[in-house]
Protein backbone atom coordinates (compact mmCIF):
# COMPACT_ATOMS: atom_id res chain seq x y z
CA UNK A 1 0.00 0.00 0.00
CA UNK A 2 1.35 3.46 -0.64
CA UNK A 3 0.80 6.84 1.09
CA UNK A 4 -2.15 7.54 -0.72
CA UNK A 5 -3.73 4.69 -0.38
CA UNK A 6 -3.21 4.53 3.46
CA UNK A 7 -4.76 8.09 3.51
CA UNK A 8 -7.98 6.98 1.88
CA UNK A 9 -7.99 4.41 4.27
CA UNK A 10 -7.38 6.14 7.49
CA UNK A 11 -9.78 8.90 6.27
CA UNK A 12 -12.85 6.53 5.29
CA UNK A 13 -12.00 5.15 8.44
CA UNK A 14 -12.56 7.93 10.56
CA UNK A 15 -15.42 8.72 8.57
CA UNK A 16 -17.14 5.57 9.72
CA UNK A 17 -15.93 5.75 13.28
CA UNK A 18 -17.75 9.65 13.11
CA UNK A 19 -20.81 7.88 12.17
CA UNK A 20 -21.13 5.20 14.23
CA UNK A 21 -20.21 7.64 17.18
CA UNK A 22 -23.36 9.79 15.96
CA UNK A 23 -25.75 6.59 15.66
CA UNK A 24 -24.26 5.71 18.82
CA UNK A 25 -25.58 9.07 20.28
CA UNK A 26 -28.94 9.32 18.98
CA UNK A 27 -29.43 5.69 20.14
CA UNK A 28 -28.68 6.99 23.86
CA UNK A 29 -30.75 9.70 23.45
CA UNK A 30 -33.52 7.73 22.42
CA UNK A 31 -33.21 5.29 25.23
CA UNK A 32 -33.64 7.90 27.26
CA UNK A 33 -36.78 9.58 25.83
CA UNK A 34 -37.97 5.55 25.58
CA UNK A 35 -37.00 5.43 29.31
CA UNK A 36 -38.82 8.51 30.30
CA UNK A 37 -41.70 7.65 28.46
CA UNK A 38 -41.67 4.62 30.09
CA UNK A 39 -41.78 5.57 33.53
CA UNK A 40 -45.10 8.19 32.64
CA UNK A 41 -46.33 5.59 31.40
CA UNK A 42 -45.74 3.07 34.25
CA UNK A 43 -46.99 5.86 36.27
CA UNK A 44 -49.92 6.52 34.43
CA UNK A 45 -51.00 2.51 35.05
CA UNK A 46 -50.07 2.84 38.80
CA UNK A 47 -52.73 6.28 38.96
CA UNK A 48 -55.47 4.49 36.95
CA UNK A 49 -54.94 0.86 39.08
CA UNK A 50 -55.71 3.41 41.62
CA UNK A 51 -58.79 4.92 39.97
CA UNK A 52 -60.16 1.14 39.62
CA UNK A 53 -59.91 0.58 43.21
CA UNK A 54 -61.27 3.50 44.24
CA UNK A 55 -64.43 2.57 41.80
CA UNK A 56 -64.39 -0.94 43.12
CA UNK A 57 -64.81 0.08 46.39
CA UNK A 58 -67.85 2.86 45.75
CA UNK A 59 -69.06 -0.08 44.07
CA UNK A 60 -68.87 -1.99 47.48
CA UNK A 61 -70.39 0.38 49.42
CA UNK A 62 -73.28 0.69 46.95
CA UNK A 63 -73.80 -2.68 47.50
CA UNK A 64 -73.92 -2.05 51.19
CA UNK A 65 -75.90 0.45 50.92
CA UNK A 66 -78.43 -1.08 49.12
CA UNK A 67 -78.64 -4.16 51.42
CA UNK A 68 -79.29 -1.73 53.70
CA UNK A 69 -82.21 -0.01 52.07
CA UNK A 70 -83.56 -3.30 51.04
CA UNK A 71 -83.59 -5.19 54.62
CA UNK A 72 -81.44 -7.69 53.42
CA UNK A 73 -78.04 -9.16 54.79
CA UNK A 74 -77.54 -9.74 58.38
CA UNK A 75 -76.81 -6.53 60.88
CA UNK A 76 -73.32 -8.40 61.58
CA UNK A 77 -71.68 -8.75 58.54
CA UNK A 78 -72.75 -5.47 57.18
CA UNK A 79 -70.67 -4.30 60.75
CA UNK A 80 -68.20 -5.79 60.06
CA UNK A 81 -67.74 -4.90 56.56
CA UNK A 82 -67.83 -0.88 57.65
CA UNK A 83 -65.30 -1.60 60.13
CA UNK A 84 -63.74 -2.98 57.42
CA UNK A 85 -63.80 -0.01 55.60
CA UNK A 86 -62.60 2.02 58.02
CA UNK A 87 -59.81 0.25 59.10
CA UNK A 88 -58.70 0.76 55.04
CA UNK A 89 -59.62 4.43 54.89
CA UNK A 90 -57.17 4.74 58.31
CA UNK A 91 -54.78 2.56 56.68
CA UNK A 92 -54.95 6.04 53.61
CA UNK A 93 -55.16 8.33 55.49
CA UNK A 94 -52.14 7.28 57.46
CA UNK A 95 -50.43 6.47 54.37
CA UNK A 96 -50.71 10.24 52.70
CA UNK A 97 -49.93 11.89 55.96
CA UNK A 98 -46.60 10.29 55.59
Amino acid sequence: MNKDQLKANLSSLERKINLLIGDYKNLKLELNQLKNENDELKSLVRDKEQQISSFQNKIKISKIVNEIDTGEGNTSELKRKIDDYIKEIDKCIAHLSK
